[in-house]
């Protein structure tokens, strides 16, 4: 094999690899390639992806300001408690004289 041969024969060889290389590179594109049924689904999934986040974050909206609400209507209903409980203990305090007194009347008579 003389020197222009070989020089054929290499060109030849790297012109069918090229073209397998071509050829393996269109059918790994065409394999791959994403279909407008695809975008379009992925368009709905983004969507409803973004609905949910929207939901999650409403939801998180009223759950924080339904806990603000009940924290303050359990500190206001622990304040009367305590009111309650001292007006008692004072009804109590109260109670506790006045049959002293009237024990006192009684043992006076």
């Amino acid at each position: 094999m003389n020197r222009t041969e070989f020089v054929f024969a290499t060109a030849i060889i790297l012109f069918v690899a090229f073209c397998l290389g071509w050829f393996a590179s269109w059918v790994i594109h065409r394999l791959t390639r994403v279909t407008r049924a695809d975008m379009g689904e992925l368009e709905q999934m983004a969507q409803a992806l973004h609905e949910a986040e929207e939901a999650r974050d409403e939801a998180l909206t009223y759950f924080e300001q339904r806990d603000a609400a009940l924290t303050s209507q359990i500190h206001q209903t622990e304040a009367e408690l305590r009111a309650a409980m001292d007006g008692l203990r004072d009804a109590r305090h109260e109670a506790e004289e006045l049959r002293v007194y009237i024990e006192r009347m009684n043992a006076n008579r």
